[in-house]
């Protein structure tokens, strides 16, 4: 009966354990090789036996090819069996190993190759000729027992990164894939947490916690590199390519989760993301940073160039494995990203996400490498941050929104709230180009004429923009990107919210001080930001500036209006007479004035020092000379002595002292010259 030689005959069993699978076996006796019993360790074929093995070769493959009778098998044949059972023998009975003698080593390879083109060939036949059987049963059985041991070899070779200490030596040249000669860039998070106290987080990782040299990595000798891109191409040459592939990635996808390790980095579950408290999460996301960065800026290059000098000869494979290995560990990440975006969302959370959503997307060239359904769950992830981000930005007008205190700031100081929301916007447009592509992603998943909600449900907001809705650019022109519009709504809500706080003042002139220090305290904000600025643009600022000016004029007409009253020259001559009684009057309104708003606004407080002085500088040049004039005029009307110590308290130096004391936020007892 007529049977087809198979192609692959045995099993692993000789020193296999581990990940290698077995292969199917074929009803011929598998040896167990005993080198004392059976081989000759000094037996070696002679040129001419290995010229005769390479005729036959090609004799067999001609007769394959013209359909006619094979050739006999040679005695060459049996000698090239015996070389190869000699030469493993000798491995396994000396203290030299593969890689200690490369004549050894080659010589063992280049019969490798002619037994691995028997065995092909020889299965390209279908006969029962018993020779051609027995041969190839023969080259079966001998083969399998030298990739047992070269996979045996392999393995041992890759696993010597565990015993490794000193790792690469630093004059190695590129091909020693030794990864990186120094450490990691040092991470350079913009904004690592954000709260309503602006405090920063010390949850990340640094390089003084993580102080395994990164030149130590993959951790194998030039000559180990050497050794193990011969056995990979013998091994593929003969047929073993998924065995080899199945060690090779067993090992290296070992050694990289043992280093993700040493960074700290433990897979968690979703549930055990959605339980933890804020505080801890930002940890874990600080660490998963730190540990992506130095994946793509170390380990993944690395081990690409390792990768690269194993199967340097076959790019396929190559890519195959890398991008299994950078697949493994890419994806704990975004299965890390992925569970944090079902976390509840709020306003302090964005900066820790943005920084997450950039490192990942800065992945681009490892993730290229990978399959097509894994980018796919991939982008989706990148995707899902930054709608979460978008989320995270839009919760500061709900935080706005919510904050309806009826306690008014003392002293009219900047509100905790202004001071949250400049704070984090300016932070926010250090993420500016960041922020524009996650809304202008927002803004096609929900259709070409997407806004902010906000903006759709006031729509009086946008028409008090006066065509500075979404920014402007340089010339005043408004800018329509999606962020720039969502930054303007935040704006419009925190105003409209400090003009219903500084209701709750029931001094007018506290109200225009409350007005004043918050406004400013926002202009300046967008002035020190270059972003914050460019997108608000020239136009917005010179309206916040006038409308400083505004309550700058408001609480002078309130506060001093009713003091100038006091130094009107009308009404004091009656008859062309001066009537002393109402000049006394005046007067003692006048110092009564003074005392109530020096008792009253040296509480107040003016935090910007050039707004104060102005302030201060603005009222003198309008009290002074008025006082000054006033008490030129009409202090001969009262009786020297008692009566003007009585009426006259202050001279001007003393006004003037006294203005200088205003919003400090500190009373101060009133202090005057004598006459």
């Amino acid at each position: 009966m007529e049977q087809r030689l198979p192609e692959n005959f045995g099993s692993f069993s000789r020193t296999c354990n581990g990940d290698i699978p077995t292969l199917s076996g074929h009803d011929s006796p598998t040896t167990t090789f005993d080198s004392a019993a059976t081989t000759d360790h000094s037996f070696s074929p002679s040129s001419e036996s290995l010229d005769e093995v390479d005729k036959f070769l090609d004799l067999l493959s001609q007769s394959h090819d013209t359909k006619s009778d094979p050739p006999p098998v040679p005695n060459a044949v049996e000698s090239l069996f015996k070389c190869v059972e000699s030469t493993i023998s000798n491995y396994d009975t000396s203290s030299s190993k593969f890689g200690h003698d490369e004549k050894e080593d080659n010589s063992l390879v280049a019969h490798l190759n002619r037994l691995s083109k028997l065995i092909k060939i020889l299965g390209d036949f279908s006969t029962a000729e018993s020779d051609l059987a027995s041969t190839f049963n023969r080259a079966s059985t001998i083969q399998h027992l030298a990739m047992s041991f070269l996979d045996s070899e392999f393995r041992t070779v890759l696993n010597s990164f565990k015993r490794s200490s000193s790792g690469v030596s630093a004059n190695a040249g590129p091909d020693s894939c030794g990864g990186s000669t120094g450490p990691p860039p040092p991470i350079s998070a913009k904004q690592s947490s954000f709260s309503r106290n602006n405090h920063e987080s010390n949850n990340q990782i640094s390089d003084s916690e993580n102080s395994n040299n990164e030149d130590d990595f993959p951790g194998y000798q030039p000559e180990e590199i050497y050794n193990m891109s011969k056995i990979a191409a013998a091994m593929i040459s003969s047929g073993y390519q998924s065995e080899c592939c199945l060690v090779y990635g067993s090992v290296r996808r070992t050694a990289l989760n043992n280093k993700l390790e040493k960074y700290g980095h433990v897979n968690l579950s979703p549930d055990e993301i959605n339980k933890m408290d804020w505080e801890t999460l930002e940890g874990e996301i600080a660490g998963a940073i730190d540990v992506i960065r130095r994946c793509s800026s170390v380990l993944f290059s690395a081990e690409r160039n390792l990768c690269n000098a194993v199967f340097q000869n076959h790019p396929s494979i190559y890519t195959e494995i890398f991008g299994d290995l950078a697949s493994n560990i890419i994806d704990r990440f975004f299965k890390f990203a992925n569970a944090i975006t079902l976390t509840k969302c709020s306003a302090e959370k964005l900066f820790k996400f943005l920084d997450l959503y950039e490192t990942l997307r800065d992945l681009g060239p490892e993730i290229e490498n990978l399959s097509s359904t894994i980018k796919s769950e991939i982008y989706e992830t990148i995707i899902r941050l930054g709608q979460a981000a978008v989320s995270m930005f839009c919760d500061l007008e709900n935080s706005i929104r919510r904050d309806v205190s009826r306690t008014p700031v003392p002293s009219g100081a900047v509100h905790p709230l202004t001071r949250y929301t400049m704070n984090y916007l300016k932070y926010a447009c250090e993420y500016k180009d960041t922020l524009e592509q996650v809304f202008l992603q927002k803004q096609k998943t929900d259709g070409e004429n997407w806004e902010s909600s906000s903006s759709k449900s006031d729509d009086s907001r946008s028409k008090s923009r006066s065509g500075s809705a979404g920014g402007a650019n340089e010339d005043g022109t408004p800018k329509t990107s999606p962020f720039s519009v969502q930054l303007n709504t935040v704006m419009d809500l925190l105003d409209e919210n400090l003009e219903m706080k500084s209701n709750l003042y029931k001094d007018p002139a506290l109200r225009n001080i409350f007005l004043m220090n918050n406004g400013r305290y926002i202009l300046q904000k967008i002035k020190s930001s270059t972003e914050i600025h460019d997108m608000m643009g020239v136009t917005w600022c010179r309206r916040r500036s006038s409308d400083l000016r505004k309550y700058h004029k408001g609480y002078t007409r309130e506060t001093w209006g009713r003091v100038l009253q006091c130094l009107k020259h009308d009404g004091i001559q009656v008859n062309g007479k001066m009537a002393k009684a109402v000049v006394k009057e005046r007067f003692k309104m006048f110092n009564n004035a003074i005392e109530e708003i020096h008792k009253t606004q040296s509480t107040w407080v003016v935090s910007d020092e050039q707004m104060q002085s102005e302030l201060r500088v603005s009222v003198s040049a309008v009290v002074i000379p008025a006082y000054r004039s006033f008490l030129g005029r009409f202090q001969q009307c009262l009786t020297h002595g008692r009566q003007t110590e009585k009426y006259i308290k202050y001279q001007p130096e003393d006004i003037e002292n006294l203005i200088e004391g205003l919003f400090d936020g500190n009373p101060t007892s009133m202090t005057r010259k004598k006459s």
